[in-house]
């Protein structure tokens, strides 16, 4: 039996923290174009990157600047201009129109001494300093300003005047039914004999729950929209939005007029947001002079993402239907703010056909992503288990790859701004990459040709492929035939493992999301250790049509679980795999998969990881932040006022992995997030416990201050450490 090539805690630990220091890329900013002597342009590139510090135990933020030459047409020269620096407690910044001021919400720490609260700041830099430093916690306008990207923005003026951004609504401090107040000085005689009448509206509320928007969203509850006067350092809060909406994703309307807002409805309570690109939304004008708001877009769906186009004549944003599937294939809509009609410029794709466009599967639109002539605009979006990047044509529909000559894997578009593209990319073997372009002219767009800025070396040790899978007759959607999936595997390409490596299957969580080919490190660090990481895309997954996603709700724990075991036998037949040492990882709706398939077929799984699982859909509907995703999956009918009959409740835990725990054998490691809002911990308890009964051996780690995620830098590398042990003690390596 060949042991994997690491084996040792020590190597392993050294191997994590390696792999942990390769930084992910978050933002890019393109300076104004300057013209040199010679009459060539050059422009600044300031990005912005992420890493994990092991030491501190934190994510650590740096910016790094680049200058990028070009000619209007390609890029002439590009290179790096300085080192790397850290930025710190910075939670917003985002650069004037002009380029000339740039805005930055900073968080700054009270002194303990004094046992002060930290402490929020809006700045405001030119070229050379520091012009504004406003004391937001000392005016008291407002509670905590939203740095999230939910509600939150931080918007200049056209005129470069005044900033708009969200915040939570000052809440009136509550007070005691038994507190009691110092009489004032100064009472005069007439005051005790006609005593004012006291403000006691307040009085026995600080207990008072307060809904919030749930998972990573618990400090979120009632946002408002804020306006900063930049000359003045005057702070006013914008009136007019009706009381059951909660907006968010604002900006400036042309001219100024007014402000621009997705509002969303909270009534009759707020439902659990991340992730959820399915709650009754829509898009909304508040004018500044009359107060008056009106809605720009359709009052029944789900809409997010708008995005203002350079002439200010016309606005896209992402469409869905509300409820149903929290992600989906979106729509492309377009409001022409002079005709004042919306139009359609991508319907969902029901089915992708090879090589024509799968549809739109992402979070958000790129922060700037029109092109220089307001017609055309660039986003990424799953492409089956690819990420590719498109050029879409707002006026006909077309659209065109514009990653089709580059390397496959994950791109991203993080800006484009006079026609200069900025984009990351990744693959399972290599960690992001810094890419710029110029998007050449409409109808040439597939001639893009990209430079890399910053390159990272490919890990050594791993190679990879994509592989495409049809489920057997017996196991196809009555209504949606002929679907077909994908799996991405990784492997160890040199060493003793590479022979015949034991083998660790990831499906994803979601259950409506996909592994794309790109930078992970879990499937990485497994890799190097010498294990094989199968990465399952199964149906109902995104980037492979709408009908993917509609053919999985009603059928969880049958056709997802179906669909990773037939790709886990074929992997095992076809490829040189240890089938006697496999292992199952998961989280989320992967967790609950891995739960089923252990339960289900407990011959071919030899040990389990499991973080934040479903485990019980009936008992997790009254605790979550998402009761609809626990009917909508199952099959069920959700309405806000839904009280679930007996048969529902049997069919939610009918398809519940609780209902295979008696025939589980395989060792589970259970990792929890005491914060998790959206599968809560109780779930993994109620696992825990029933493993327990049965005599399974079991272990249950349990994180404090992690939410769903489980994306602390400390959990997360002292998971992976405790995966990994567990892996190569139960597989026996």
């Amino acid at each position: 039996m060949e042991p994997p090539v690491l084996s040792s805690t020590e190597e392993v630990v050294e191997l994590y923290r390696e792999l942990s220091r390769h930084p992910g890329l978050s933002t890019a900013c393109l300076g104004p174009d300057v013209t040199t002597q010679y009459g060539g342009k050059y422009c600044s590139l300031y990005t912005e990157w992420s890493q994990r510090d092991l030491a501190r135990a934190e994510n650590i933020k740096f910016c790094r600047q680049y200058l990028i030459f070009h000619d209007g047409a390609s890029i002439v020269y590009s290179g790096p201009a300085g080192t790397c620096s850290e930025i710190k407690d910075e939670l917003l910044s985002r650069e004037s129109p002009s380029g000339a001021l740039k805005a930055v919400l900073r968080k700054v720490p009270g002194k303990e001494k004094e046992k002060e609260k930290e402490k929020q700041f809006l700045e405001v830099w030119d070229q050379n300093r520091k012009v504004k430093s406003i004391d937001l916690t000392a005016l008291d306008k407002h509670g905590s300003v939203y740095d999230d990207d939910q509600f939150g923005c931080l918007a200049w003026s056209h005129s470069e005047t005044h900033l708009l951004y969200v915040a939570e609504k000052k809440r009136p401090k509550a007070e005691s039914f038994f507190q009691s107040k110092a009489p004032e000085l100064g009472t005069s005689d007439e005051d005790v004999g006609h005593p004012k009448k006291k403000d006691v509206s307040f009085k026995g509320e600080q207990f008072v729950y307060h809904e919030d928007w749930g998972e990573t969203l618990s400090s979120r509850s009632v946002p408002i929209l804020c306006i900063l006067d930049i000359e003045g350092s005057s702070i006013s809060v914008l009136e007019g939005i009706p009381e059951h909406l909660s907006p968010g994703q604002a900006f400036w309307s042309p001219g100024d007029t007014g402000v621009v807002f997705v509002g969303r409805w909270h009534e009759p309570f707020r439902l659990g947001l991340r992730h959820c690109t399915n709650r009754r939304s829509a898009l909304f004008y508040v004018d500044l002079m009359g107060g008056k708001c009106e809605p720009l877009s359709e009052d029944t769906r789900a809409v997010w993402s708008p995005r203002l186009s350079p002439d200010h004549c016309r606005i896209v944003y992402l469409e869905n239907n509300s409820l149903g599937p929290h992600q989906q294939c979106s729509r492309l809509c377009m409001y022409d703010w002079h005709t004042k009609q919306t139009s359609t410029v991508l319907e969902a794709v029901p089915r992708q056909a090879w090589g024509a466009f799968p549809g739109i599967y992402c979070g958000a639109l790129p922060g700037l992503c029109w092109a220089a002539d307001s017609r055309r605009l660039v986003l990424d979006t799953a492409q089956r288990s690819q990420q590719d990047l498109f050029v879409v044509d707002t006026l006909t529909g077309a659209t065109t790859l514009l990653t089709a000559d580059a390397p496959r894997g994950s791109w991203s578009v993080l800006t484009i701004d006079r026609d200069i593209l900025v984009a990351r990319f990744s693959t399972p073997s290599c960690p992001p990459t810094l890419n710029v372009s110029v998007l050449p002219g409409a109808g040439q767009e597939a001639q893009a040709r990209w430079v890399c800025l910053q390159d990272a070396p490919p890990v050594p040790n791993i190679s990879w492929g994509i592989r495409t899978l049809q489920p057997p007759p017996e196991q196809e959607h009555p209504q949606f035939g002929g679907l077909d999936f994908d799996a991405i595997l990784l492997r160890p390409s040199e060493g003793p493992a590479a022979q015949k490596p034991p083998l660790v299957v990831m499906p994803h969580g979601g259950p409506h999301s996909v592994f794309t080919a790109g930078w992970m490190l879990y499937p990485a660090a497994l890799c190097c250790m010498g294990f094989a990481v199968l990465l399952v895309n199964y149906r109902g997954s995104l980037g492979f049509g709408q009908d993917s996603v509609a053919s999985l709700p009603g059928n969880v724990g049958t056709q997802d679980v179906g669909d990773v075991q037939l790709c886990v036998e074929l992997v095992l037949q076809e490829e040189s795999l240890d089938a006697s040492r496999v292992a199952l990882v998961g989280g989320s709706h992967g967790g609950f998969l891995a739960c089923h398939l252990i339960g289900q077929f407990p011959d071919t799984y030899h040990a389990c990881v499991v973080r934040n699982p479903v485990v019980n859909i009936a008992s997790m509907v009254a605790t979550t932040d998402i009761p609809d995703w626990c009917l909508t999956e199952t099959g069920l009918p959700y309405t806000a006022d839904t009280l679930p009959d007996p048969t529902q409740w049997m069919e939610m835990l009918h398809k519940s992995p609780m209902q295979y725990v008696n025939q589980v054998r395989a060792p589970v490691l259970l990792m929890l997030g005491e914060d998790d809002r959206r599968v809560p911990p109780k779930q993994g308890l109620e696992y825990y416990r029933a493993l327990k009964a049965w005599g399974v051996p079991t272990r249950l780690l349990w994180y404090p201050g992690n939410n769903h995620a489980l994306a602390g830098i400390e959990a997360e590398a002292d998971g992976f450490m405790n995966m990994a042990l567990w892996l190569l003690k139960h597989l026996q390596c």
